[in-house]
C-alpha cells in the first residue's frame, strides 16, 4: 500500500504575531486529527507524517503543492488512491489532496475502515 502524507503543525508552537503576544499554542484542527489517530492507531501504517512550522511559507508544502495550499492539516493522497464519497478533494500540481480535519476523517473511514466523523 503507498502512504499518504498528512501535514501538521507541531503541537505547542510559539505564535510571534498572536494578538495575545508570544505564547504557546496548538492548532485544534491538527489536534482533532492527532485524536483520531491515537483512537484508531492502524491509520498511522499508511501515512507518512511531516510537521511544519507555524510560519509561511512552508518550503516543503511550497514546493510539493504550490505556494496556495499550506493549510494544516493537508492530507495529500498517494498516487492512484481512491478519497471516497463526501471528501472535497483539491488537485494541486497533479497531486490530490484534503485541506480540513472532517474531509480528512472522511477519508480515513473510506480508506482504513474506521468510523466517520460524527455530523458527516
Amino acid at each position: 500500500m503507498s502512504r499518504d502524507i498528512i501535514f501538521l503543525l507541531a503541537p505547542g508552537f510559539e505564535e510571534p504575531m498572536s494578538k495575545h503576544g508570544r505564547r504557546r499554542e496548538y492548532c485544534p484542527e491538527c489536534a482533532e486529527i492527532w485524536g483520531v489517530l491515537n483512537y484508531f492507531p492502524a491509520t498511522l501504517h499508511g501515512l507518512d507524517i511531516r510537521y511544519q512550522p507555524i510560519a509561511r511559507p512552508r518550503a516543503e508544502m511550497v514546493d510539493m503543492l504550490g505556494e496556495d495550499h499550506q493549510n494544516c492539516p493537508t492530507l495529500v493522497l498517494a498516487q492512484g488512491v481512491d478519497a471516497g464519497a463526501g471528501a472535497a478533494v483539491k488537485t494541486a500540481n497533479g497531486r490530490n489532496l484534503l485541506d480540513n480535519a472532517r474531509d480528512i476523517g472522511k477519508y480515513f473511514a473510506h480508506r482504513y475502515g474506521v468510523p466517520v466523523p460524527r455530523g458527516s
